[in-house]
């Protein structure tokens, strides 16, 4: 039986982000209290995954030795608190691409899913600071969860977009989210 699954989104959630996109591995900053936030929920037994947008990489913006070199820094920032990211993916394409991995799309959480072993998407969680995240979530049939760090502000009266914005919660930050989702679990 697989581990019950969280999706996140990077930037925003578990590091600031900027309008100028994260570029260079000197500008992945976390947030406070992100990184140790994944670490509990890896060891209080959930397979924790990346899904980002990185269209800097189409733009010519972010090398991908630079993506690699912040994936490297964030693996091992979880690792050195105890914990463990499950997987990692991210969409390399711009918006005009056509790819089906971007989001809003849901191709990252279905990914992420197939690799993992996860066969029940309704079970998982995709939580993240954009409405395009709650979106692929949503097209994906996870349960969302909007955190107000990042552009989580500007997205918070956009949920009415959402089919079951009712459903979604909203949490301060990712140690918010923790807290509640790891409550409502025991």
């Amino acid at each position: 039986m697989p581990r019950p699954l969280v999706i996140l989104d990077r930037d925003g959630v578990i590091n600031q982000d900027s309008r100028q996109y994260i570029k260079h591995r000197d500008e992945w900053i976390p947030l406070p209290g992100a990184i140790d936030a994944v670490a509990r929920l890896a060891k209080a037994g959930y397979d924790v995954a990346i899904a980002t947008n990185q269209s800097g990489i189409a733009r010519g913006l972010t090398p991908m030795i630079e993506l690699e070199a912040m994936h490297e820094r964030m693996t091992s920032l979880v690792d050195a608190a105890g914990g463990r990211l499950a997987y990692i993916a991210y969409c390399p394409h711009g918006p005009d691409d056509g790819c089906d991995c971007r989001k809003p799309l849901p191709g990252m959480l279905h990914r992420i899913a197939r690799e993992l072993g996860h066969k029940r998407l309704d079970e998982a969680w995709m939580v993240g600071d954009s409405l395009r995240d709650l979106q692929a979530g949503e097209a994906a049939g996870t349960r969302l969860a909007l955190v107000l760090t990042g552009n989580g502000q500007e997205t918070r009266p956009k949920l009415d977009a959402l089919q079951h914005s009712e459903a979604v919660w909203v949490c301060d930050d990712l140690a918010d989210f923790v807290d509640r989702l790891l409550n409502e679990a025991a």
